[in-house]
């Protein structure tokens, strides 16, 4: 089977460094990729939103298999687009139609969808510019500290957990007023603040059946010990030691179960990956998020520790033996660290040369998240987040270890990464 990957960070390189291992793979193409991709397959050049080329591309290489990376596409409807039956492909696209991407596409969406299903999230109001006075009495009421989170797409960037109720009113008038994020901010979700630790689990459903592929423990902060500014994620760990049995026992019964259970009541159309953000409340599990795709740190650790052939996960959601599909993991642990581009997640520099080791890495990995070749042919950074490290090892403290010692070897103006992932294990 022909397969083609859309996206062009570190998950699209994660993807198709775990796709190249299928047996049953026959060529591999990522669009638009990026230097590490083309380590795995072919990298073509048409951007994600470029339906048309896609389809082109789809025709020209005799692609069965589509893996759809990013958010937008799914939100801007490709997958309705590649099985529209006038297009004539009867291939399998792993994600969802856009009607059920909105639950990532939309905060007001998925709040109103857990609460008809009754699923444990925090409580919230919506709010947009017709009832913006009453948005202000609102938080002026609310406990602190209060979330704010623009309702649509923005980038990672449309959260803010606000201290203070003066500090709240001026990013709600931000959000709405200035559209500070455009469209996306012109509905405000406001919630109440959840105290936990953050972790995520991943499942690959048909909207019917699901399997679990994996969890993962984000750091989104950019300094160590979990302070400064919020980032797309600075690494990540699994398996996290307090995910134990128990609580992996209540997320499936009060949180995926009921999820998969309400896509087949309001008939999504549902081939894909739900990737729940969670908060672990004293044991509890509520839901802060869907997003309708993996993350991006988190894949890049949590499928160097899947063992299951992927494709066939893939085959099997199609085909409908995914509820009979054994899943398997690599023994140890696994953990991921991100170098970032000087200044990020503010203003940085692009296109400083990257030196990587010329010696095998120890049987770590190395992800490109945000690089490209100079018209000279030399490597170099193309976005805040660079490369990620993943790196196995008995424990995640020696794992991560092990991602620092690549890391030492890597170099480029202005690289930053925290030496404290997993800090608590």
């Amino acid at each position: 089977m022909n397969v083609l990957i859309l996206g062009a960070g570190g998950r699209e390189h994660a993807f198709s460094w775990k796709i190249s291992q299928s047996p049953i793979l026959g060529n591999l193409y990522i669009a638009p990729g990026n230097p590490g991709t083309a380590q795995c397959g072919t990298n073509l050049a048409i951007g994600v939103t470029d339906f048309e080329g896609i389809v082109a591309a789809i025709r020209t290489h005799d692609i069965g298999l589509v893996v759809v990376g990013p958010e937008e596409p799914l939100v801007k409807g490709i997958t309705d687009f590649l099985t529209d039956t006038n297009k004539k492909w009867n291939g399998i696209v792993v994600g969802p139609s856009a009607n059920a991407a909105q639950l990532e596409g939309s905060k007001a969406f998925s709040k109103a969808f857990m609460q008809r299903h009754q699923i444990p999230t925090a409580g919230y109001a919506e709010f947009t510019l017709n009832n913006f006075e009453e948005g202000k009495k609102y938080i002026a009421q609310h406990s602190l500290p209060v979330v704010l989170k623009a309702d649509g797409l923005a980038a990672g960037k449309g959260v803010v957990i606000s201290e203070t109720h003066d500090e709240a009113l001026q990013v709600f008038e931000s959000m709405i007023v200035d559209k500070q994020f455009g469209e996306a901010s012109s509905k405000v979700v406001i919630e109440e603040f959840l105290k936990g630790i953050e972790v995520s689990v991943f499942v690959l459903t048909n909207g019917k059946d699901y399997q679990i592929i994996g969890h993962a423990k984000d750091y989104k902060r950019i300094g160590e010990g979990d302070t400064g500014l919020n980032t797309g994620g600075m690494g990540c760990v699994t398996p996290v030691p307090f995910m134990d049995e128990l609580f992996m026992q209540k997320v499936e019964s009060k949180i995926i179960q009921p999820t998969v259970d309400g896509l087949q009541k309001e008939n999504f159309i549902y081939n894909g990956f739900i990737f729940f953000g969670l908060m672990n409340c004293n044991g509890e599990p509520y839901v802060i998020e869907y997003n309708c795709r993996l993350g991006d740190p988190e894949t890049e650790v949590v499928l160097p520790r899947l063992e299951t052939d992927l494709v066939s996960l893939f085959a099997a959601m199609d085909n409908g033996t995914l509820a009979d599909t054994n899943i398997t993991f690599h023994e140890g642990s696994f953990a991921t660290v991100m170098a970032v581009s000087g200044g990020y997640p503010q203003d940085y520099e692009k296109n400083k040369i990257i030196h990587l080791p010329d010696a095998k890495t120890n049987d770590s990995l190395i992800f490109h998240a945000g690089t490209k070749q100079n018209e000279v042919g030399e490597l170099v950074t193309n976005g805040g987040r660079v490369l990620a490290v993943t790196s196995q090892a008995d424990t995640i403290t020696l794992a991560v270890e092990k991602s620092k010692a690549v890391l030492e070897k890597i170099s480029f103006e202005g690289m930053y990464y925290r030496r404290d992932i997993g800090w608590e294990f």
